[in-house]
């Protein structure tokens, strides 16, 4: 008996060791990847381009499709994915006729965890040909299983299995840093796409939201004014602190502002309750009650870099072929996206903070606005430059004094 006892203790201890073995050498105290959380307004607009030449809503079934996808449209919805949902970074590259993706996932402890993964084209199909953890070379089927583990675990076995059968070819096109996709399309892919986007508590919480704008707005003549304050601030005291249901007021507030049917997204929503549709403003201005709720949605949905993201896009278009950039609209696009933001992270800070001072908008009269392409360039120099940023961080300082979006002590 002895004899088992020490076996066996001096088993726990060498398994101890070869787990404290593996950590060290599968973890690291650097991330293999530091890179901004940032979208470029590049990427969003080669999405956009993509999505009007291949609008699912618009394709016969059975259709076979070609789709070349840019390398660096690919990178950033990796970083976006690694960022969104494991609040890490990640990359992609596309080399010697294989695509290699890396994640960094910080860890407990200031230790992070940096995987690559290798895979390339293998008769019409994208195969693992390497994975690792850190130092460790792991077998890919063990990859493989965690995919498949995942994807179980998030309920989306159908849609991975519909899109397997979907997909006919995947070419990785190194020279031309583009990933070439042949699929044959299925509308019932949208169809589960829908479905997967809203879960069925999501679309208990629209129709709320949908109900309770519409009762707000009854009493009002077709077409009158109303300020965005009077709109939004109470809709989300109703909501208290439940992010979802907050959630579902942005989204319903945007469809509206955006013109667009929430029924595109949920079919249900064509026989909910129709909002009585008046005119509202932020600031005296129905663009900016626009600009500030559809980026408040965008935040509160799909992430605060892609609501600036796509804020900014916009702004760089309508200085080409628009009314002109402007920084007004900027500062409403990230009052918005602030909101947002708070809405998910801290729901009763927000509801607690609209009930003291529900101002959603700083000083702006001084910001410049309208300005073609040419002049935003000669004052400016575009994105990222010194003095675009010099103001930019006088925006976000101005954001910063209104006690709805003060930041933390």
């Amino acid at each position: 008996m002895r004899r088992a006892l020490i076996g066996l203790t001096w088993l726990g201890l060498l398994l101890c060791g070869a787990a404290a073995l593996f950590v060290a050498l599968a973890t690291d105290d650097r991330p293999s990847i530091e890179r901004s959380e940032a979208i470029s307004p590049e990427a969003i607009g080669q999405a956009r381009l993509l999505f009007r030449a291949y609008d699912p809503r618009k394709q016969p079934p059975g259709k076979i499709q070609h789709v070349a996808v840019p390398a660096a449209l690919l990178d950033e919805g990796t970083n976006y994915v690694a960022n969104r949902y494991l609040r890490g970074r990640g990359a992609l590259v596309l080399r010697d006729n294989a695509a290699e993706i890396r994640l960094s996932i910080r860890l407990p402890g200031q230790r992070y965890l940096n995987l690559t993964a290798l895979a390339a084209q293998h008769d019409g199909r994208p195969r693992l040909l390497a994975f690792s953890a850190g130092q460790v070379l792991l077998p890919t089927a063990l990859a493989e299983w965690a995919v498949v583990r995942a994807i179980t675990l998030l309920g989306l076995e159908r849609e991975w299995q519909m899109a397997g059968q979907a997909l006919q070819d995947v070419v990785v096109d190194v020279p031309g840093q583009r990933l070439v996709i042949t699929y044959v399309w299925d509308p019932a892919l949208l169809d589960r796409a829908r479905s997967s986007a809203v879960a069925e508590a999501d679309v208990a919480h629209l129709r709320a939201a949908r109900q309770s704008l519409a009762a707000l707005l009854a009493h009002r003549a077709p077409g009158s004014q109303i300020t965005l304050d009077d709109v939004l601030v109470p809709l989300l005291r109703e909501s208290g602190d439940d992010t979802r249901r907050g959630r579902a007021v942005l989204l319903v507030l945007a469809s509206e502002l955006a013109h667009k049917d929430l029924g595109e997204l949920v079919p249900a929503a064509r026989a909910w309750p129709r909002v009585r549709w008046v005119f509202i403003t932020l600031a005296g201005r129905h663009d900016l009650a626009q600009h500030f709720v559809i980026s408040a949605a965008l935040a509160a949905w799909a992430g605060e870099p892609v609501a600036d993201a796509i804020g900014l896009y916009k702004e760089i278009e309508d200085s080409r072929r628009g009314s002109g950039f402007s920084f007004v609209d900027l500062a409403a696009d990230r009052a918005g996206t602030r909101l947002g933001e708070l809405l998910v992270r801290q729901p009763s800070m927000l509801t607690e903070r609209l009930r003291q001072n529900p101002r959603l908008l700083p000083d702006h009269d001084d910001l410049p606005e309208g300005l073609p392409e040419a002049e935003f360039l000669r004052r400016f120099d575009g994105p990222g430059s010194p003095r675009y940023q010099a103001l930019a961080d006088a925006i976000e300082q101005r954001l910063d004094a209104l006690p709805l979006y003060r930041p933390q002590d």
